[in-house]
């Protein structure tokens, strides 16, 4: 079965002194989510941007904001992503140390909850929250810092974790963020991944629209020739 998959452009490739042109320019494109880092510092060697960039995004914005929370203790501001308008919110596994109750929380807040796997993380650290999750992202490069090479085994972790949600949780969603570009998008897509976040190929490319289109035309169970 061809099943469409979703493109998330990642905020943190865009040129912030011009991001009211970037975002309209996702609003008007075939892009499905805006997809937003979040990065304190700690949990990563990196600072991104926190609330006033969000709600100045969410104000924007006439699609889902996808936020990915690279801090230590997310769940200390659930509330204050849900208020920034923010539809689906992950966190990782590390980052929480009661993760089965992060989850919840986030639900609870009328959103959408996920967890992150790093290149190190085992699918096995969230087989007891699997059936909760709305999404799993894959990171197919270490978390921090934009514009890495993509990390091959991501597509194998797709795979495992394909056979695991399809079990356990089918209407779970797979995201996969990190060196994703036409290179590379329809092996991701056949290995398992619904969700694709794209920043520097979108937005380092001389046509952002054109190359989101061109990753739009992509469907799940469906090759290349």
């Amino acid at each position: 079965m061809v099943k469409e998959v979703l493109v998330a452009p990642s905020m943190l490739a865009c040129d912030f002194s011009k991001i009211g042109e970037e975002v309209e320019m996702v609003n008007k494109s075939e892009a499905d989510w805006f997809h937003l880092d979040i990065m304190d510092g700690v949990f990563v060697p990196n600072i991104s941007f926190g609330f006033p960039v969000v709600e100045a995004i969410g104000s924007l914005a006439t699609k889902p904001l996808d936020v990915h929370l690279m801090i230590e203790k997310p769940e200390r501001y659930i509330s204050k992503f849900v208020k920034a308008g923010t539809s689906y919110l992950t966190v990782h596994v590390e980052a929480s140390p009661h993760l089965h109750r992060t989850i919840q929380e986030i639900k609870d807040a009328g959103i959408k909850g996920g967890v992150v796997l790093n290149p190190h993380t085992p699918i096995s650290s969230i087989e007891n929250v699997v059936s909760d999750l709305d999404m799993v992202l894959i990171m197919s490069v270490n978390p921090g810092f934009g514009g890495q090479s993509f990390i091959p085994n991501a597509v194998n972790k797709i795979q495992m974790l394909r056979q695991v949600i399809d079990q356990e949780n089918p209407n779970c969603l797979i995201e996969v963020d990190g060196g994703v570009s036409m290179k590379n998008a329809q092996q991701l897509i056949d290995a398992g991944a619904d969700v694709l976040v794209a920043g520097s190929s979108i937005f380092g490319s001389q046509d952002p629209t054109a190359e989101i289109s061109a990753l739009k035309t992509l469907k799940k169970g469906q090759k290349l020739a």
